[in-house]
């Protein structure tokens, strides 16, 4: 049985003197247990933000499959502003791009759209739940990629719509007829410009 590896825990402080104040005596407790902070996983992190523009060597962490930097963000009257924000990981992306390629959705042309739809939603839809609870749209790119493999799969089953242009014309048909078939398309029903 795999297990996996430890979460680090991310401590805030209000200010980096005592943020280094808390960084000495957690070694030092870990030292009293026989233990040592990682030197490469342990750092301080400025929270930069739209307010604060100072200059410091780290400005961004990864924990629990989510990346913490400046990013963009609306207020509820509309105006936008800068602020330190979770989004899918680069890490996560990547291991969930690899795993939808292996589902090599263009090849099952055994399957009907509804058998594929029924094998991929309840992990889309984890995925959404739990990666796109902030900053979603960093997930929209690999959402319109699955997209793209349906399209490759019309292609592939359907002689008749082996040119682009009518298969195209059939996805926009099954999404407008179809629109909740999988579980992405409630917030990506397009398929990427160039694939």
């Amino acid at each position: 049985m795999r297990f996996p590896p430890p979460t680090l825990p991310v401590v805030h402080c209000v200010s980096e003197r005592q943020a280094h104040r808390v960084l000495a005596a957690i070694t030092a407790r870990m030292e009293q247990v026989g233990l040592r902070l990682h030197p490469d996983k342990t750092r301080i992190v400025y929270c930069q933000d739209g307010k604060r523009r100072a200059s410091y060597e780290h400005t961004e962490f990864t924990f629990l499959g989510f990346t913490f930097h400046q990013r963009r963000a609306r207020a509820k009257n509309g105006k936008q502003f800068n602020s330190f924000l979770p989004a899918i990981s680069k890490d996560a992306l990547k291991r969930i791009s690899a795993e939808v390629r292996s589902w090599r959705l263009y090849n099952r042309t055994g399957q009907d759209l509804v058998d594929l739809a029924r094998d991929i939603n309840p992990i889309i839809r984890g995925w959404m739940q739990y990666y796109g609870a902030f900053y979603r749209s960093v997930m929209y790119p690999l959402l319109s990629r699955i997209n793209a493999y349906l399209v490759r799969w019309i292609r592939k089953k359907y002689k008749r719509l082996r040119a682009k242009k009518n298969a195209f014309q059939c996805w926009r048909g099954i999404v407008k007829r179809f629109p909740r078939m999988f579980a992405h398309w409630k917030w990506v029903p397009s398929v990427p410009s160039v694939w």
